[in-house]
């Protein structure tokens, strides 16, 4: 039997840059304390308070079918939310809820591209990002943020392949190198998709974890608002992963096509997760800074322990979950120095040639778990980066 080209071709090669990460598991299903610092999970899981507003909205018959493209009364706090944080005049018609941050990626990306347009994006980048273009069929074109510029893309070499393209995908604040991008970048970007008539489609899920500087969405720079499809979600601002409520924010008439889109997959979010979301987005922003703030402390924690050594080197973290490590003065490729570690120490992290060839020699670090956990884990980090060089 034979399988479509789409699922067979999604992940060339079928290697998506997870051994490290797969391996970490197996050992500690085996039985092995590892440390695991691969991905962005909370280690304090949703708080009671919102699974006792799931509970209850389940228990008062949310469990049916939903309205497709979202809850009114979650799409209108959503859209009183953008409003609010951005400054752009947001309604609930702007506003489609989806199956969390990558069910707005799936349809983002249906919405702007058909079969064999060019898609451009950001490397370093989220591993599931040219996967996703390939679902459409779309070709994935990597614009590469160079280490050199703070991992600030550059305006020009996103102009150097935007024609004919049909959509650039960016994020930030960056998962995976914390880099929060400048209003310059931000202006520059906006430029190349006015002269180019591109869609931009803005990954702004950490926009909750800001430690130096302002996030900006691109939504509110001149003549992008009817260009502009915005991600977020609930996930990371609320620590609530596995309850996927996202949205897609855009024009009206482009949030009406991802409706029908979501008819035909999704077929709507389940209603008690929604009604938890409007609950939890109403605790306010007191309760986001507290689910960001252990973050923040870590992130401090770690730039603390990389002052006096000159072994490797960190990528100021302005924003996200994650360090980046620059440990090209080792010798050792990303992927072969998380693996040492791996076996090493029993401490996990991710290799940057996971996130694109832009972050190859670095290292991802997610501020996952306690402090004290993470304090030994870096100390093991550096001692195995010393004894490298």
């Amino acid at each position: 039997m034979q399988y479509s080209r789409t699922i067979t071709e999604m992940i060339p090669g079928g290697d998506d840059g997870w051994n490290v990460f797969r391996k970490s598991r197996r050992m500690i299903t085996d039985g092995t304390d590892v440390t695991e610092l691969t991905i962005g999970e909370h280690d304090i899981r949703t708080d009671p308070v919102i699974l006792d507003a799931m509970h209850r909205a389940a228990l008062e018959g949310h469990t049916g079918y939903t309205t497709f493209d979202g809850e009114p009364e979650l799409k209108e706090i959503v859209a009183e939310r953008i409003t609010t944080r951005t400054g752009v005049a947001t309604t609930p018609a702007n506003v489609l809820i989806a199956q969390g941050g990558q069910g707005g990626l799936f349809a983002t990306h249906h919405l702007t591209c058909d079969p064999g347009d060019r898609a451009l994006f950001i490397d370093p980048y989220y591993t599931t990002y040219p996967g996703t273009i390939r679902t459409v069929g779309a070709i994935p074109v990597a614009v590469t943020a160079r280490a050199g510029n703070g991992f600030q893309p550059d305006a020009a070499d996103i102009a150097a392949v935007a024609g004919g393209a049909r959509s650039l995908l960016i994020n930030s604040p960056n998962n995976p190198t914390g880099v929060i991008y400048t209003r310059q970048t931000m202006d520059g970007i906006a430029q190349v998709c006015r002269d180019h008539d591109l869609w931009l489609i803005s990954d702004e899920v950490y926009d909750t974890q800001v430690w130096n500087g302002d996030h900006f969405s691109p939504r509110a720079l001149p003549g992008m608002a009817g260009r502009t499809l915005v991600i977020g979600s609930m996930s990371k601002s609320h620590a609530m992963t596995g309850s996927r409520v996202g949205w897609v924010i855009g024009p009206e008439q482009a949030i009406g096509h991802m409706a029908n889109l979501a008819t035909h997959t999704t077929y709507g979010i389940s209603g008690f997760t929604q009604h938890a979301a409007v609950f939890a987005l109403g605790l306010g922003e007191a309760f986001e800074e507290q689910i960001a703030a252990p973050f923040r402390r870590r992130r401090d924690l770690v730039m603390r322990l990389m002052e006096g050594q000159n072994a490797i080197r960190a990528i100021p973290a302005d924003g996200a979950m994650y360090v980046m490590l620059d440990i090209r003065r080792t010798g050792m490729s990303g992927e072969a120095f998380a693996d040492g570690l791996l076996e090493t120490h029993k401490v996990a992290v991710m290799p940057g040639e996971s996130f694109g060839a832009a972050a190859a020699g670095h290292l991802r670090v997610a501020l996952t778990v306690a402090d004290d956990r993470l304090e030994d884990a870096m100390l093991k980090l550096l001692e195995f980066a010393k004894r490298q060089g």
